[in-house]
């Protein structure tokens, strides 16, 4: 254990995107959990990641306008497809949505099985890279991320299912490339899990993911271990012990 690795400078910027992806994913996960599609997020999530892949299959650069384009394509098209499956076989649902995340993530492994730097480049997509994010890459974020939660919330009674999905597919483009695929499930459905029974589930959403965030950063550069899937674990952690404090608070009463 080394508080060597505690530097603001790394730290920082990466607790800030994290917040500012909670600030969107909280409230789309609290959706997801009501409409009953888990599995939603881990499925645009994958085929927005396997566009970067093709991208960089093609050689376009990495934060390129080309990447970003093929990453939100993918997304918007997925969307698309999932709405029209979701109209057209209801009943099945979860079962093809499922089927197409194991499409996805099989097609980005035969794409890049012919590259020698084929499992670093998927490793990144699934865990992320959160602790390479920079203060440039802060306002962007937040630029995204003020136009969902504007969407979302003015628009919210009105959305039907074709206009969440495309919400959603924006918000998980901009994400998986900042945090990887684990840790945009993660954010999106334990927050949500976590605050169920709360009078104020969208806050306690909030202080469950914040604090994860915030104690994953840490432990992660303390203990030189993987941020993101320390992240994942931390605000799973924060989750069950919100639970718990539910459970304690009930019998008090």
């Amino acid at each position: 254990m080394s508080i060597e690795g505690l530097d603001f400078s790394i730290l920082g910027p990466a607790f800030i995107v994290g917040l500012l992806v909670l600030a969107s994913h909280v409230p789309l996960g609290q959706e997801v959990l009501k409409r009953g599609i888990i599995f939603i997020d881990l499925a645009i999530a994958q085929i927005a990641g396997l566009g970067v892949i093709a991208a960089y299959r093609f050689g376009w650069e990495v934060h390129g306008w080309e990447v970003q384009l093929a990453a939100l394509s993918s997304a918007l098209i997925a969307a698309v497809a999932l709405n029209s499956l979701e109209k057209h076989y209801p009943q099945f649902q979860e079962a093809l949505i499922g089927a197409t995340f194991v499409l996805a993530a099989t097609a980005s492994i035969l794409i890049l099985a012919d590259n020698p730097h084929g499992g670093e480049s998927l490793k990144d997509l699934l865990v992320g890279q959160i602790l390479w994010i920079t203060w440039e890459q802060v306002l962007p974020t937040a630029l995204v991320t003020g136009l969902i939660l504007l969407a979302l919330f003015s628009c919210r009674q009105r959305l039907q299912h074709i206009g969440f999905y495309l919400i959603f597919a924006l918000a998980i483009t901009s994400s998986v490339q900042l945090i990887g695929v684990y840790l945009v499930f993660a954010s999106l459905i334990i927050p949500a899990l976590g605050s169920i029974g709360y009078n104020k589930p969208l806050l306690a959403a909030y202080l469950i993911g914040g604090s994860g965030y915030g104690l994953g950063l840490i432990l992660s550069a303390l203990l030189d271990l993987p941020s993101g899937a320390v992240i994942v674990w931390c605000i799973a952690i924060m989750a069950l012990l919100s639970t718990f404090a539910k459970g304690i608070k009930r019998k008090i009463a």
